[in-house]
């Protein structure tokens, strides 16, 4: 376990492996070292200040943190950035968001991250509707986000779920209407069809 209370050295391996977000079981197979060992030491880290917990089980540095956007693939997989977020990034509609929001084919989850003040959300789709999203880096790392259509349909048809107004002020030339619909057919809803249709006139 001596090598392991070196923080220098612990901090150098992880990073070297470009681990950007870790866990116990990472440092277990890094250092081959037992469990309960493991659990002491990121108790003992995380009281000093030397590494953040993220969330249960899920540890940064915070020197070294990545951008929110890869953290929330992380936070909960498989998700992808979808939604309010992506439309924002994308530039279809106008607002700045906060929340972080993704999409998921696990159950619906919220997660207020109080050491980095955020909040990640995801949405439970169809496992068929899992598509549409594509990686992009920032700060060289890479992250899943959905594409403006697939924001676009995946939001509308939580909006049609929850018996919500479709979206209403977002670009239009933002959105290939072809695409549109040929995600919204992925969720073989009929009344999300015809919204994508009408909306994208």
């Amino acid at each position: 376990m001596v090598k392991l209370v070196n923080q220098t050295i612990f901090a150098s391996k992880i990073k070297e492996k470009k681990l950007f977000i870790f866990t116990a079981a990472n440092i277990c197979a890094l250092f081959g070292v037992s469990a309960v060992a493991v659990a002491g030491l990121l108790h003992r880290y995380k009281k000093r200040g030397f590494i953040l917990q993220i969330k249960r089980g899920l540890y940064a540095f915070p020197d070294a943190l990545p951008s929110d956007l890869y953290i929330a693939n992380k936070i909960y997989s498989p998700s992808y950035i979808s939604l309010e977020f992506a439309l924002a990034y994308h530039g279809v509609i106008p607002e700045i968001v906060y929340e972080i929001t993704s999409v998921t084919t696990k159950a619906t989850r919220r997660f207020k991250v109080k050491v980095l003040g955020k909040i990640f959300s995801y949405r439970k789709i169809k496992k068929v509707a899992y598509t549409g999203y594509n990686i992009q880096k920032l700060q060289g790392i890479s992250f899943n986000i959905a594409d403006a259509e697939k924001a676009f349909v995946d939001e509308n048809y939580l909006r049609l779920l929850s018996k919500q107004k479709p979206i209403s002020r977002f670009r239009k030339e933002k959105i290939n209407q072809v695409r549109a619909i040929q995600y919204a057919e992925l969720f073989g809803n009929q009344k999300l069809i015809s919204i994508i249709k009408t909306t994208l006139k």
